[in-house]
């Protein structure tokens, strides 16, 4: 996974002094497969998201999801803060208030855009997530950060209703007391809180951080597509309540017939070494 300064050597030379659009890098891992990551890049405002870069980021997952060699999505930030959320001061009520219009409705399509990747999705969290960001970060299968990661969502105290799709992931994913302290308690959770809800997977070293996520990356993408990929994505709509049954039977099916299989069955009756 790229992350860190390293990652910004290709920031266009006329970028705004906030810093540059979302990147996409596509690297391929040694088995086969690829691993994608998407770098948020206004480190001097906490990666913030503009307006412009909430398509980007649909038009990145889009990228990765057409490349049939990518299994695993990393979602990075750059400097001490994931992401500050939505930049709140581009909204102009008057202009962006119809439906399908509003700047929280382009937000919900990013973040469902993220949880619809077809790839297995790992975000790197460091410092401040705040705002939309967590929602962002839930939209992610998997979540690793540091012990400085802090989440608060402040829609309440704005008079911002939050969306819907958002909703479903915050109860989804941490339940309903947490989803409630965060968004009707406007309550700042640290990492040790969040890895008690479920909001963290782990929590590492700092300097450790794109390490881990980069080993995982890698393990997760070592794993086989035909199942990793689909049963992501149905355990997803379980979690929505929306399983189609005549899918996960075809995924089944098509997974019983596949030579991953008969390979994984071969290793797994190796198992344990001697």
């Amino acid at each position: 996974m790229r992350t860190g300064a390293g990652a910004d050597a290709d920031t266009d030379a006329g970028a705004e002094a906030t810093g540059a659009p979302p990147s996409l890098a596509i690297d391929e891992v040694d088995g086969g497969g690829a691993i994608a990551t998407i770098t948020l890049r206004r480190p001097r405002v906490a990666n913030r998201l503009d307006p412009a870069d909430l398509a980007a980021i649909v038009a990145h997952v889009a990228q990765a999801d057409a490349d049939p060699r990518v299994r695993v999505l990393c979602l990075a930030g750059q400097g001490r803060h994931f992401c500050g959320g939505f930049h709140i001061g581009a909204i102009d009520p008057a202009a962006d208030g119809a439906p399908g219009a509003r700047p929280s409705d382009r937000f919900e399509a990013m973040a469902d855009a993220m949880e619809n990747a077809r790839a297995v999705t790992v975000a790197a969290l460091q410092g401040g997530v705040y705002g939309g960001a967590v929602d962002l970060a839930l939209a992610c299968d998997f979540r690793i950060g540091t012990p400085a990661v802090e989440a608060m969502v402040p829609p309440a105290r704005l008079g911002l209703h939050y969306h819907r799709g958002g909703l479903e992931r915050f109860v989804s994913r941490l339940g309903l007391a947490a989803a409630k302290r965060l968004l009707l308690g406007v309550e700042t959770l640290d990492a040790a809180a969040l890895l008690q809800v479920g909001g963290l997977d782990r929590s590492v070293a700092p300097e450790a951080l794109a390490a881990e996520v980069d080993a995982y990356a890698r393990h997760l993408a070592g794993l086989a597509p035909l199942a990793l990929l689909p049963m992501k994505r149905h355990l997803n709509a379980i979690a929505r309540g929306r399983l189609d049954a005549a899918a996960i039977a075809a995924d089944i099916a098509r997974a019983w017939a596949s030579e991953d299989l008969r390979e994984g069955s071969r290793a797994w009756a190796e198992f344990p070494p001697t």
